[in-house]
């Protein structure tokens, strides 16, 4: 069964990659895997959980809390696990990470979330196709696997962009442009980083946990080396980002600073020689050169004088 509203699918796992679609009614007397994928969004999923015995009020909170981090725990009498998978939806950003919930309990796998989650899509497809995961610690391995293999595309895409930064910085000098996309590419491995170091932290729980089969817990123990490499590359790439900006930040102080200093050896060269000119232009008698046909010249020689005096003064003091 799927659909579009509260009840997004739910499968029943043939144990041996396939899976069909079942009324999800928790009889007690069925062996089989069951899958059940919830909207938490709608009120019908909170009334559907709530009407089941066998599942704790804990676990239906748990389920349909909106606010989530990373996490593994024992709720319920089973397993409840937090996971997050990156935004790959078009004109989505990847650091708006998508929450996914599960608890998974003697053959039942109960998630919740409220938008599509590729890696997750992607298992549901591969059990239609007869080749997807065959019990709950499969399951669970196969989907930490792909949500890490996505997070890997986005830090690599990080660590391109952070890469060709420092080659335009290396023949230009930086813009306010720059400045701008460059402090958004360290928002987004802040952001990343705030929910994958504490995703780490939950598949080290997860693949120690005696429900996950060894060959399962494998997976999950490759998936969080990778992820560990990740964050390291991620620290890198936002440490390259942040000094890339500095010197952003440096060569447009050192640009303002050429300017203001230009600026105060004109001012400091000209402002005697404003004072002369204003001197001169006061009308009182007593002036020299007031009646002197090359009075002006006089005076034009003697600013010419006094301005190349304050210059050599100036560079006599390495000011210039």
């Amino acid at each position: 069964m799927t659909g579009t509203g509260w009840l997004k699918f739910a499968l029943r796992l043939d144990g041996k990659g396939g899976a069909a679609p079942f009324e999800p009614q928790l009889s007690a007397g069925d062996h089989t895997t069951r899958w059940i994928h919830l909207d938490y969004t709608c009120p019908e999923s909170r009334d559907w959980l709530e009407a089941r015995a066998d599942i704790p009020m804990v676990v239906s909170e748990a389920l349909l809390t909106p606010e989530t981090r990373p996490r593994v725990s024992d709720v319920g009498g089973g397993l409840l696990v937090y996971l997050r998978g990156v935004n790959l939806s078009p004109d989505a950003r990847p650091e708006d990470m998508i929450a996914v919930r599960l608890w998974v309990r003697d053959g039942l796998v109960i998630s919740t979330q409220k938008r599509t989650l590729k890696s997750l899509t992607e298992l549901v497809d591969a059990l239609h196709a007869g080749e997807g995961p065959a019990t709950p610690s499969e399951l669970l391995a196969g989907l930490v696997d792909g949500l890490v293999w996505r997070m890997e595309e986005v830090i690599e895409h990080i660590e391109d962009q952070v890469a060709d930064f420092s080659e335009r910085l290396e023949g230009e000098s930086g813009n306010r442009d720059q400045t701008r996309r460059i402090g958004a590419l360290r928002r987004r491995a802040i952001t990343l980083r705030r929910y994958m170091a504490p995703q780490r932290d939950a598949l080290t729980r997860l693949h120690g946990d005696s429900r996950i089969r060894s060959g399962d817990a494998e997976i999950i123990r490759e998936a969080t080396d990778r992820l560990q490499r990740l964050l390291e590359d991620l620290d890198a790439a936002r440490e390259h980002a942040t000094l890339l900006q500095e010197e952003v930040f440096s060569a447009q102080n050192e640009t303002i600073n050429d300017r203001m200093y230009l600026l105060a050896i004109i001012s400091a060269t000209f402002l005697p020689l404003g004072f002369l000119t204003g001197l001169f232009g006061i009308n009182v008698g007593g002036l020299p050169w007031l009646e002197d046909p090359k009075g002006f010249w006089w005076f034009t020689g003697m600013l010419v004088i006094t301005g190349t005096g304050i210059l050599l003064w100036m560079i006599r003091r390495r000011w210039v």
